[in-house]
């Protein structure tokens, strides 16, 4: 079973990695974005705090071979500010959201494993009248959160983003956009491999690999269970994790398992690879 919290790869001989980030360190890189162009995030609202980080974190000099060698198939990892996506993140502000796009149908899912309900209404109505902090009361099933399932229409701002740039061979990309509120997030859950890149607000990761099956149940938010499981869990029942923050995106491996949990009003997009 691969469930170590020993890292494999030395910093001095891998200078593709860099040194953790600090909860103090996401502090700052969140300093004067919260309030940015119309995401401002109310602090009454932000229920829990960037946890560690116990995967490894990247930079730019990760090359494809070492991350063929040493990450696709196997862990997952944090990348830094891969590439400059200015452009996207102003057209990403709400205000141009809402102007561009504002009339769009999106569908929205229940935020529980299985996503069973959908309801598809404007973006406008999601964002002014769906897009509401999460109640502690509130289970997964009863949760709607924009998240994927995205069409053609978005093709114009897609146009925009710069993905992070490692491939897996024989795989296809696609792109999932979303926004949410402080507090929501998705359970444990499982899919094929990807990125998942941090626009506005803050995002933290429970991960587990494919054969280490998270004790939850499929119903309850994120926001459940770290505030009513997740201390009572053993050193070695811990998840990988890591917070990532605006300009940092997550890579996870096909078929790991992981939740997520919106710090703050935030807007995402993932990188999805699928076979041909």
């Amino acid at each position: 079973m691969y469930f170590s919290r020993k890292k494999p790869i030395c910093l001095l001989e891998k200078p593709f990695l860099s040194k953790a980030i600090s909860e103090k360190s996401h502090s700052v890189l969140h300093q004067g974005t919260s309030d940015n162009s119309g995401w401002y995030t109310d602090p009454a609202s932000i229920l829990v705090q960037p946890g560690p980080c116990n995967i490894d974190i990247i930079n730019n000099s990760l090359t494809q071979h070492n991350f063929l060698t040493y990450f696709a198939y196997k862990k997952p990892f944090q990348i830094q500010h891969h590439a400059d996506n200015t452009q996207f993140r102003k057209a990403c502000s709400k205000d141009n959201l809402l102007q561009t796009y504002g009339d769009k149908i999106v569908r929205l899912s229940t935020a529980n494993t299985y996503s069973y309900k959908k309801v598809d209404v404007p973006l406008r109505k999601y964002l002014t009248e769906y897009m509401q902090p999460q109640d502690l009361k509130t289970p997964g099933n009863e949760t709607l959160y924009w998240f994927g399932e995205n069409s053609h229409e978005w093709d114009s701002l897609f146009k925009k983003y710069t993905p992070p740039p490692y491939k897996i061979p024989e795989m296809i990309e696609a792109y999932s956009f979303g926004a949410a509120a402080a507090g929501t997030g998705v359970p444990f859950h499982f899919h094929g491999p990807g990125y998942a890149e941090m626009i506005y607000g803050r995002k933290r990761w429970f991960l587990y690999p494919p054969d280490k099956i998270p004790d939850f149940h499929p119903n309850q938010t994120t926001l459940q269970w770290l505030i009513q499981h997740y201390p009572s869990l053993k050193p070695e029942d811990r998840p990988f994790e890591c917070t990532i923050s605006p300009g940092q995106a997550i890579y996870f491996p096909d078929r790991w398992w992981h939740a997520t949990l919106n710090i703050d009003n935030s807007v995402f997009i993932s990188t999805f690879h699928a076979h041909k």
